[in-house]
């Protein structure tokens, strides 16, 4: 069979492949331990067959001593096996945690909320826990099975055939066991992030459950799926665990069959009382890692669903490769034809949205909820891929950067603020390692929330909590205009980022709008308040995902408040009766 090229192995065949001299080791380690198991039943050969015999105390204590330092050999073998097979499972980690983290952030921008959250991110764990458990040492094992049968062939042919029905019996048994174990052990894999999900979305909602009285029909929901995930996982259990109860009472019987035959074979006198023992000791190893496959056929069984899910996920999601790096974009932004859809959806949201404006320009977007606002700016940072149309940058459309170079040359502000746990100069500065103070003081100068920082307990060294939670919807907001101002970008999109603003705060947000037009820079801003356009010269109005005006900001404003103006009643003259005078 011709060997599989390069280029069409997935990148988890790739990391098992640079850890194939590791394998070979084991490989090999389990070709001296596998020998080295033959020392029990060789001792005990010897002992029935030679010492009891001649009653020779020097022979037994030079076969102990033997038997011995075999079996320290031998526990050192596996004890370094083990281990071995346990920095397979690490380094396979280390060579794919990177690109499964990065699909953890990129697949809700391709799938949308359907993706599988952090079950990426389980499943190399499940990999990394199988190939560090005892499973993986069974397997190398099991090629020996024919090796310890023909041994048991070779002291008579009936103690042979007695282990090999024994030992189809079991081989069977984890054949069903496999066909068994596969649908329950996939369903227990489904309840279980079913289970994780509700729990990390009451997590984050916890405020709303208890203030609005949810907190008992969500934890209603909560036993709901934890019973489905118990039941399933109990299912699961059950085959493996009531198959491999099976296999170990069947071994047992085995052992005692062999015992039997050999009992017979010397009573016949076609055997030494030596075979009795060691043809049972050998049979009982041959079956072992039939035994041992069987017990951790559960972890096999996951570890393969979840290699295959890896492999899917990240055939589905290549790694970005290395692009051309492109001079900072000074001079324009281009919005030609764009289209948008959601991740995972496939409804126009954005239609045929052009517009073209020069650095220091200021955009509103402004219309009614639901009309694609957020979603026209998610395309314009490159958070989500248009379907029709381009974005570029002084020409550059948006894919022709890496995200980690396109991010330095933007500034966003989202709707829903979210900061990370770290200092507020880490938020400040992107989590930047190499950021100096001055760049980060500037940019909280610029969005005008240097003074507020300051009088923090301590200043910018102040930890934020894990999602903001030690700052207040307003602090965490002008702390991402900051955020979004960092490294003077080039495109700074705002989405309605005075939403939980006061006047101050307000009129720093116009100020920094302002300033970062007069350095040159093109500011977009989201807003349903007439104070977040104030610092901007150009308006776009958005109706149900089209665009129904561009231009000017008093010339726009003026034709949309034309249009919303209600009619003007005419005049109604009121004739007097002359007869009702009279």
């Amino acid at each position: 069979m011709a060997p599989v090229p390069a280029a069409r192995r997935s990148e988890l065949d790739e990391a098992l492949r640079a850890c194939r001299s590791a394998f070979v080791g084991v490989g090999l380690m389990s070709c001296m331990i596998n020998l080295l198991y033959l020392t029990g039943s060789m001792f005990m050969l010897q002992v029935y067959d030679r010492v009891l015999p001649s009653r020779s105390i020097p022979t037994l204590v030079g076969l102990v001593v033997i038997a011995a330092g075999l079996y320290i050999a031998q526990g050192f073998l596996d004890l370094l096996r083990g281990r071995i097979l346990g920095r397979i499972g690490t380094s396979l980690d280390e060579a794919l945690n990177a690109r499964v983290f990065d699909t953890i952030i990129r697949l809700p921008l391709t799938v949308g909320n359907r993706s599988e959250g952090l079950q990426p991110l389980r499943d190399l764990d499940n990999v990394r826990s199988f190939l560090g458990s005892m499973g993986p040492g069974a397997f190398f094992d099991l090629p020996w099975l024919p090796f310890y049968m023909a041994i048991c062939f070779a002291f008579h042919w009936l103690l042979g055939v007695t282990a090999l029905v024994g030992a189809i019996i079991l081989v069977t048994l984890t054949l069903i066991t496999e066909y068994l174990s596969r649908t329950p052990a996939k369903e227990a894999m489904t309840l279980a992030a079913r289970r994780n999900d509700l729990a990390a979305s009451s997590r984050r909602n916890a405020e709303v459950l208890v203030a609005m009285g949810m907190a008992g029909r969500m934890n209603k929901r909560w036993n709901g799926a934890n019973e489905d995930y118990l039941a399933g996982n109990q299912h699961a259990s059950d085959v493996a665990g009531g198959l491999g109860a099976v296999a170990k009472v069947l071994r047992m019987m085995l052992q005692s069959a062999v015992l039997a035959v050999g009992a017979y074979l010397v009573i016949q006198q076609e055997a030494t009382g030596g075979i009795i023992i060691a043809g049972s000791i050998l049979s009982a190893r041959a079956l072992a890692p039939v035994d041992l496959a069987i017990a951790h056929w559960k972890g096999f069984v996951a570890a393969r669903q979840s290699w295959q899910r890896l492999n899917r996920l990240l055939q589905q999601m290549p790694a970005r490769a290395e692009q051309t790096l492109l001079q900072a974009p000074t001079k324009k932004l281009s919005v030609e034809g764009v289209a948008m859809v959601a991740p995972g959806d496939q409804r126009l949201i954005v239609q045929d949205v052009s517009f073209t404006v020069e650095a220091g320009t200021g955009v509103g977007v402004i219309g009614p909820s639901g009309s694609g606002k957020s979603s026209l700016i998610r395309a314009l940072v490159g958070v989500w891929t248009p379907a029709r149309g381009k974005v570029r940058l002084d020409g550059a459309a948006l894919d022709q950067w890496s995200s980690d170079v396109l991010g330095r040359y933007i500034g966003y502000l989202p709707q829903d603020v979210e900061l990370f746990a770290g200092t507020v100069a880490q938020n400040i500065c992107r989590f930047d390692p190499e950021a100096k103070s001055d760049g980060i003081i500037a940019a909280a100068k610029e969005a005008g929330v240097h003074e507020m920082i300051i009088k923090m307990r301590e200043g910018y060294d102040t930890q934020v909590g894990e999602q903001g939670t030690a700052l207040s919807a307003g602090q965490a907001q002008r702390v991402a205009l900051a955020r979004a101002l960092y490294g003077n970008p080039f495109l700074i999109v705002l989405d309605e980022p005075n939403s939980n603003l006061d006047s101050e705060g307000d009129e720093a947000l116009t100020r920094a709008v302002r300033g970062a037009r007069e350095r040159g820079a093109v500011v977009i801003v989201v807003a349903h308040r007439p104070i977040g356009i104030e610092g901007v010269d150009q308006l776009l109005v958005l109706k149900d995902g089209r665009m129904q005006t561009f231009g000017p900001k008093e010339t726009v404003l003026a034709q949309v408040l034309q249009r919303v103006a209600p009619p003007v009643p005419t005049p109604i003259k009121i004739v007097a009766d002359a007869g009702a005078k009279s």
